[in-house]
C-alpha cells in the first residue's frame, strides 16, 4: 500500500505544478516538448518511488525518422506510466473520454494530442477518434494503442479491436508491437495496491501497413508476432 501511495504522491505533488507552469509555457512557445519531458521525468520518479524497475529491450527496432503506432498488450494499470516513461519521442494515447475531464491533466493531454475514445459502438465516434489520431501522427506525435481495449487477467492476448489497423491503413504509419511482461504480477487487474519488482518492455520490429493487402491480414500479422514474442518467455 505504501508504495502505491508514494507513487501517487509523486505524481500529484510534482505533476500539478508542472502542469500549472507547463500549460501556459507550451501555449507560449507553440509546442509541448518541454512539458512532455517533464511528464516523463515525473513518471519515472513515481515508478522508482514505487520500487518498479523497467528493463527496456529492442529500442533499435524503433524508427527514428517518422511517427509510428505502438501496439501494446495490456496487463495492468502500470502499463501506461511505463509506456510514457520509456517510449522514444512524444507519444499520444487513445484513452477513455472521461479521463479528459480531469482538471489540468485533461488540458495537458489535449495539448499533447491524446485522443478521447467514447465507450460506444457508434461509427461517427470511431471516425472522430481515427481522424484525431491521424492528425496527431501527421503533426509528428507517435500514437500508443492497446488493441485489446482492456486488461488481460491471464496474460494471454484478448481479441483485437480494429481501430488501430484502420489508422495504420489511413496514415501509412509503421506499427511497432510492444510486449509488456510482469506488470500483471506487480499490479493485477482488480487489485488496489501494487508490488515492487522488475518488468520488461520489449519493442518488436516495425510492420509496414503497405506490405499487407487488407487490414485483417495486417491485424493477423501483428497478433502473430506478439503471441510468438509472449510465448518465448
Amino acid at each position: 500500500m505504501f508504495r502505491t501511495l508514494l507513487m501517487l504522491l509523486v505524481f500529484v505533488t510534482l505533476g500539478v505544478p508542472a502542469a500549472i507552469i507547463g500549460i501556459p509555457y507550451s501555449l507560449f512557445v507553440g509546442n509541448t516538448h518541454r512539458m512532455y519531458r517533464w511528464a516523463q521525468g515525473i513518471v519515472r520518479l513515481g515508478l522508482k518511488a514505487a520500487g518498479v524497475r523497467v528493463a527496456v529491450l529492442g529500442l533499435e527496432h524503433v524508427p527514428t525518422d517518422r511517427a509510428v503506432i505502438y501496439l501494446s498488450n495490456h496487463l495492468s494499470n502500470l502499463d501506461p506510466p511505463i509506456n510514457i516513461a520509456n517510449v522514444p519521442g512524444e507519444t499520444a494515447f487513445l484513452l477513455k473520454q472521461s479521463l479528459m475531464k480531469i482538471p489540468l491533466l485533461g488540458t495537458a493531454m489535449r495539448m499533447g494530442k491524446f485522443v478521447p475514445v467514447a465507450r460506444t459502438h457508434a461509427r461517427e465516434d470511431a471516425k472522430r477518434s481515427t481522424e484525431a489520431a491521424a492528425e496527431a501522427i501527421h503533426s509528428g506525435h507517435h500514437i500508443s494503442i492497446y488493441p485489446e481495449g482492456t486488461r488481460s487477467r491471464d496474460g494471454r492476448l484478448l481479441p483485437f479491436k480494429k481501430g488501430a489497423f484502420f489508422l495504420a491503413a489511413e496514415t501509412g504509419a509503421p506499427l511497432v508491437p510492444v510486449i509488456m511482461r510482469g506488470t500483471g504480477e506487480l499490479w493485477p487487474k482488480g487489485q488496489t495496491w501494487l508490488k515492487p519488482g522488475l518488468v520488461e518492455m520489449e519493442f518488436l520490429e516495425p510492420i509496414a501497413p503497405a506490405d499487407y493487402s487488407t487490414r485483417d491480414a495486417l491485424m493477423t500479422e501483428v497478433r502473430s508476432r506478439m503471441e510468438a514474442a509472449l510465448a518465448k518467455r
